[in-house]
């Protein structure tokens, strides 16, 4: 296709779009009126599936392929990532030199380290239940394990923190979302469907079906694809700072 034919074709779908988009602005309901029918329908909708949290329920039942979504954009970003950032087989890192912390530094990053990272874990089991969910709590998770880089050096961190082993992890979570929505197609009719489980007790941790598993997966997606985009710009930093030292 010529410039100009690519041209005219995004000018026709950008024409269309813009159509498209001011048409469902005309039928939203007016700015400052009492009728709130998404909000209405989506807490119903989710007291229906015993789920506590709406905001949960929205993300991983009533518009759970949307997060899919979402999950695909940082799996993609951590792939690039790791394409661009990989070590080739001519380039050789040096192993940074052990750091000094000050002692209150230390202190404070090894105190809170197992309080932050309990946080995060908390977080993400109770997304059904409370605010936060798969997302907040993956991200507390896995910068909670990098205090250990401010309060010891790159090296102890590097001993809890196999690349490798966070990738395959991050890998497998993407595709544990993947498979519970196969599996509601499969069962259901429906890609996402949220009707393998029962619903469970209201306000428990096992309530709300499949929006559990689904945020877990989010949370361990997350709090993976956080510490390998770390962990590969840490590499960079050292190598970097470690040139700079050696002019």
């Amino acid at each position: 296709m010529t410039r100009r034919g690519r041209t005219w074709l995004l000018l026709a779908a950008g024409v269309g779009l813009a159509a498209l988009l001011v048409a469902a602005c005309l039928k939203l309901p007016h700015f400052g009126g009492d009728r709130h029918p998404y909000g209405d329908r989506a807490v119903r909708a989710s007291l229906a599936r015993h789920t506590a949290n709406t905001v949960s329920s929205v993300n991983f039942d009533q518009r759970a392929l949307d997060t899919l979504g979402e999950m695909t954009i940082l799996f993609a970003a951590v792939v690039g990532c790791v394409v661009l950032l990989r070590q080739t087989r001519d380039e050789h890192r040096a192993r940074p030199e052990p750091a000094e912390v000050a002692l209150p530094v230390r202190r404070y990053a090894l105190v809170v380290l197992p309080v932050a990272l309990l946080s995060g874990l908390y977080v993400v089991a109770h997304g059904q239940l409370s605010p936060g969910g798969g997302f907040q709590g993956g991200v507390v998770a896995a910068t909670a394990l990098h205090l250990l880089y401010l309060g010891a050096d790159h090296r102890a961190l590097e001993r809890v923190r196999p690349v490798g082993a966070y990738e395959v992890a991050d890998a497998l979570a993407a595709s544990a979302y993947l498979v519970t929505g196969l599996a509601g197609l499969i069962g259901a009719g429906a890609f996402l469907a949220n009707t393998l489980l029962p619903y469970g007790t209201f306000n428990t941790l096992s309530s709300g079906g499949t929006v559990p598993l689904l945020n877990a997966a989010i949370g361990m997606e997350v709090a993976c694809a956080v510490v390998v985009l770390l962990a590969h710009f840490l590499d960079q930093a050292v190598e970097i700072e470690e040139e700079s030292g050696n002019r």
